[in-house]
């Protein structure tokens, strides 16, 4: 997930300095998100990044608490693995293409994943 992370800052990063040098505007005319957002036509990787941060914290989260409750096992590991392999579709769909239905299928089952590793920890810590 961090690689990944990574990953999506630099071309989120490339993109932006590319289109703001393409473009020539200054930076100070896209300060704030509301500006970013009007002067700027392509926000997929952006987008993508924020999303990086919003569902993958309970990712996180979960293997600190698997970790330090000593509940790792294939099963854990296992569905950690799916859920990193369905953000790098949703992320791969949101950077690219962006068809909303893929995007939100990969998103949605990435989720499901989460939910059911949250499910089997507590069956362990219970």
């Amino acid at each position: 997930m961090a690689a990944l992370t990574f990953v999506v800052m630099g071309r989120m990063g490339a993109e932006r300095l590319g289109q703001l040098a393409r473009e020539r505007i200054h930076p100070q005319a896209v300060a704030t998100s509301a500006q970013m957002a009007a002067r700027l036509k392509d926000s997929r990787a952006a987008d993508n990044f924020r999303n990086l941060f919003e569902l993958p914290v309970l990712f996180y989260l979960a293997l600190v608490v698997g970790v330090q409750m000593d509940l790792a096992s294939p099963l854990t590991v296992g569905l950690a693995w799916a859920f990193v392999a369905l953000r790098v579709v949703h992320s791969a769909i949101h950077c690219s293409y962006n068809k909303v239905r893929h995007r939100f299928l990969a998103y949605v089952s990435g989720g499901l994943v989460l939910v059911v590793l949250w499910g089997v920890l507590l069956a362990g810590i219970l």
